[in-house]
């Protein structure tokens, strides 16, 4: 492959090293939770958002206040979002079937989809309040169903923030807190004197909230690893140097450590594209973020064929991959591993991010190699269950259940077969042996 970068970004050894101080950050802090609990979370939010009110918890009167802070034109807006989200979310719904098959005369086997009983949706709140985000968490659990859906934010200068608690007591949340951070995924997950825990964890966050789901993992089930935003960008000659630029830095903001990626057949819009976003940084208002994410974690990277860059695409497995080609279609079909595809210069990450209906939580760090993004199915589990309804069929997989757990050696697996062709099929085996 002929593949050259114009522009790297920082060493891999680099971005380890801040991934270490992360862990060891957030391992203190999880054992603080557990060991101390309220008051664990109450110093922790004094510390880390300078915010101690009387209760975490918001009652349905602050609820109801803070939501009165919300203009019409917000609510509208709002509430159109999460008329998008709920809509697909409904349809994946319906695709989602419990099955009963008789797969032998007697035997039937099926599978339910329970929803997890009790979840915990964290919603980023701290340079940028991502309303969002709750429409993408609680309101998604709410279609699936679930129980008890919890709600958490930091407050933003000191309160709750009013379009944040609107999203999440519209999407359905049971319960919402006013707690960011690491400290509010361990509450979440670990629970406190006041705070139960919750069977599962989802939502997006800093690199802080995304180790602390991969430390917690295990104890409390996950939706995905969701770090710091990825954007990545395939493009060929059909689309111009400012569109590229825009897409890049418009999700470069996001944080100071937000991977964005050109992957491109074309010099000249490499070229053009790297001089375009240092012009665009001179007048975007949030170019101190995004300038950092683009230097620390950009990249520019050339190809000779759309064989090579869908290679290298999959390989680096973003999570938003933004598609802009003559053959926008092939890449639907080749791509195997990345978060959600953008497909056209008319589509946009943003329109994803805030509205236009899929889920914005998605698979960061190459997870998309492995897992999809948050959809309803993620708030579903599949049980299987079995059922012999008649004596013939209890005796012929009994037999075969019999020779093959002694097989492996499993005499005591072998007599649960054999009692049942005892009992039901009226064949005498002796005890410790297999059937014939």
């Amino acid at each position: 492959m002929a593949i050259a970068k114009l522009k790297s970004s920082k060493s891999e050894s680099k971005k380890l090293e801040d991934d270490t101080k992360v862990k060891a950050t957030v391992e203190k802090i999880l054992k603080e939770v557990e060991a101390n609990g309220d008051s664990a979370i109450r110093q922790l939010s004094k510390k880390f958002d300078n915010f101690n009110p009387e209760n975490f918890l918001l009652t349905e009167s602050e609820i109801s206040a803070a939501m009165q802070k919300v203009t019409t034109r917000e609510m509208e807006d709002i509430k159109f979002a999460q008329k998008q989200i709920r809509n697909f979310a409904q349809e994946q719904m319906k695709s989602i079937k419990d099955i009963e098959v008789q797969t032998l005369p007697g035997v039937i086997l099926g599978h339910k989809n329970i929803p997890v009983q009790s979840v915990g949706c964290y919603v980023p709140g701290g340079k940028f309040p991502m309303v969002a985000s709750a429409h993408m968490s609680v309101l998604t659990a709410s279609v699936a169903k679930v129980p008890r859906i919890i709600a958490s934010a930091p407050p933003v200068n000191g309160k709750p923030h009013p379009a944040i608690v609107a999203a999440m007591k519209l999407g359905g949340a049971h319960e919402i807190y006013v707690l960011g951070g690491v400290q509010a995924v361990a509450a979440m997950a670990l629970g406190t004197e006041t705070i139960d825990p919750v069977h599962m964890l989802v939502g997006p966050g800093n690199a802080f909230v995304a180790e602390a789901k991969r430390q917690l993992f295990g104890r409390v089930g996950i939706d995905l690893f969701a770090g710091p935003t990825e954007t990545m960008i395939i493009a060929d000659d059909t689309v111009d140097a400012e569109m590229c630029a825009t897409d890049l830095l418009g999700q470069a903001e996001h944080g100071y450590n937000s991977p964005a990626c050109l992957i491109t057949n074309s010099k000249n819009l490499a070229t053009d594209t790297l001089n375009e976003i240092s012009r665009i940084l001179h007048i975007l208002p949030t170019a101190e973020t995004a300038a950092e994410s683009w230097e620390n974690y950009g990249d520019i990277i050339i190809c000779d064929t759309h064989e090579e860059m869908l290679s290298v695409a999959n390989e680096m497995a973003y999570e938003h991959v933004q598609v802009m080609t003559d053959r926008d279609d092939w890449y639907l079909t080749n791509m195997h591993s990345y978060g959600a595809l953008f497909l056209g210069p008319r589509t946009n990450v943003a329109n994803g991010d805030k509205v236009i209906g899929t889920n914005h939580t998605l698979p960061t760090k190459k997870a998309g190699r492995y897992t999809g993004g948050l959809w309803v199915g993620k708030f579903l589990k599949t049980h299987s269950y079995q059922k012999i309804v008649t004596d013939e069929a209890a005796s012929l997989v009994g037999e075969y259940g019999s020779r093959l757990c002694v097989l492996e050696g499993f005499i005591g697996h072998a007599e649960q077969c054999n009692l049942r062709v005892r009992r039901f099929g009226g064949k005498n085996i002796p005890y410790g042996s297999s059937a014939n």
